[in-house]
């Protein structure tokens, strides 16, 4: 089967336009980042400390108090590293955002001088 014409399967033309960045969607995707990382910590620390904690019992032959898990261990936890993922995401997004802004408007410069081809 022979090779399509580059002309077909590779032009400029039918790259899709970027669409411009909005600034107010910055803090949707932080809050929406912070809350799925916050679960995510939450998650993992409970586990380990439900882990721990049955086998700090089990080493003391006591029955396990798993409110430590979730008071002790968990909370804080998710507490401190969901405002560090809050932190960081910002930062990405707004570099994220800048980024997106100038490339754009480079974008937009090179279409302007981009030489005309006839066909």
């Amino acid at each position: 089967m022979p090779a399509p014409e580059p002309a077909q399967w590779c032009s400029l033309d039918v790259v899709p336009a970027t669409h411009t960045p909005r600034w107010y969607t910055i803090p949707v995707r932080v809050a929406l980042m912070t809350f799925i990382g916050t679960l995510l910590l939450f998650a993992i620390s409970l586990l380990l400390g439900i882990i721990g904690t049955v086998a700090v019992a089990a080493l003391h032959n006591a029955h396990p108090d798993m409110r430590i898990a979730y008071r002790r261990i968990a909370v804080p936890v998710a507490v401190v590293g969901g405002a560090i993922v809050c932190v960081i995401s910002f930062i990405v997004e707004i570099r994220h955002y800048r980024q997106s802004k100038a490339l754009l408007g480079i974008a937009r410069i090179s279409e302007e001088h981009q030489p005309r081809i006839a066909n």
